[in-house]
């Protein structure tokens, strides 16, 4: 199996059970990942723990696989998406010999993405021992019990560990391919595969606000007017009361209301806003970082030097120096 020299290369590991909406997600959001000269920016390719071959699917069909489990020696990032079929992975937390076998052609220091109950796979091969991760949140208390040395956070969408990164339940897997592209190319890049997916570029929150509560909450009414009227005034100081005045709300009210919508505080959900702001203007601007800091509503750059490092763990000029030429390639 030939490899193209210059494209990061991800390998998508295609068990038996396999959920297709989650296998095409890494095809659809890697495969449409372009440089400023539309070349492709990654190769992927499906692989199967047996030689070439017919996998089953949870749907009523099955797919072809060309690819046997040697193509996880040549990943740069090995993708594992959800199954229903894990048999002794799911209850017991143990692989199988096979399973095992193929995980064994994973080099050193390839960087493990898991989507959904794919996690259990990258726990039961002790890939996540002590470490933070996520599944989907019906499966979550599940997954603590039976592999007590992760740290397990029911409540987001995806956590990126580095070298290890894991999503939550079926979309949450789009979301996580797109942090991965935005990680290793920029925002710009990323928010334009999201426009060709038809997907949002970024969605604010966790998993808290797709959990069914035991009696559902009546909306009388939403948080969207505030959120638009926020993004609309980014570079001007915006306090909670403003922002609950949008909806004829007490504060109370509103930040309860928030949290259920969104899944986060109105300010946690406030400061992504404006790092997300403050990269685009990085990126696809020559302001100077203090102009970023205020248009993105940080007021000093100091203060945009903090939320940044914190975020993504560089400071302005690093990400800009990386990412500005990062989407020519």
């Amino acid at each position: 199996m030939s490899r193209h020299p210059a494209r990061h290369r991800v390998v998508v590991l295609a068990l038996d059970g396999i959920l297709p909406f989650e296998l095409g997600i890494p095809q659809r959001l890697f495969g449409r990942a372009r440089d400023a000269d539309r070349r492709p920016l990654y190769e992927v390719v499906t692989c199967s723990v047996r030689p070439p071959g017919p996998v089953r699917t949870d749907a009523d069909f099955s797919i072809l696989v060309e690819n046997g489990p040697e193509a996880l020696a040549t990943a740069d990032t090995v993708v594992i998406p959800a199954s229903y079929e894990l048999g002794p992975v799911f209850e017991e937390g143990v692989l199988t010999p096979e399973l095992a076998a193929a995980l064994a052609f994973v080099r050193p220091g390839t960087r493990l993405v898991s989507i959904c109950t794919g996690g259990y796979v990258l726990a039961a091969a002790g890939r996540l021992d002590g470490r933070p991760a996520t599944t989907h949140w019906a499966s979550a208390d599940h997954f603590q019990r039976l592999f007590p040395a992760i740290d397990v956070d029911p409540d987001v969408l995806f956590i990126d560990d580095g070298d290890v990164l894991t999503s939550a339940g079926v979309a949450a897997g789009i979301d996580l391919c797109l942090h991965i592209v935005r990680r290793d190319h920029g925002a710009a890049v990323a928010n334009e595969v999201a426009r060709r997916t038809v997907v949002p570029p970024y969605r604010s929150g966790g998993q808290a606000q797709f959990i069914q509560r035991p009696v559902p909450e009546r909306q009388l009414a939403a948080t969207t007017a505030a959120r638009a009227w926020a993004l609309g005034r980014l570079h001007e100081p915006i306090q909670l009361r403003d922002m609950a005045e949008q909806e004829s709300m007490s504060v109370r009210t509103f930040t309860r209301r928030f949290r259920e919508e969104v899944g986060l505080s109105p300010g946690r959900w406030l400061t992504q806003q404006r790092v997300e702001h403050a990269r685009h203007l990085l990126e696809s601007t020559d302001l100077s970082v203090d102009a970023i800091a205020r248009d993105a509503g940080f007021g000093t750059a100091t203060s945009l030097r903090q939320h940044l490092q914190t975020a993504l763990g560089v400071p302005p000029t690093v990400y800009r120096r990386t990412f500005r030429t990062g989407a020519g390639g």
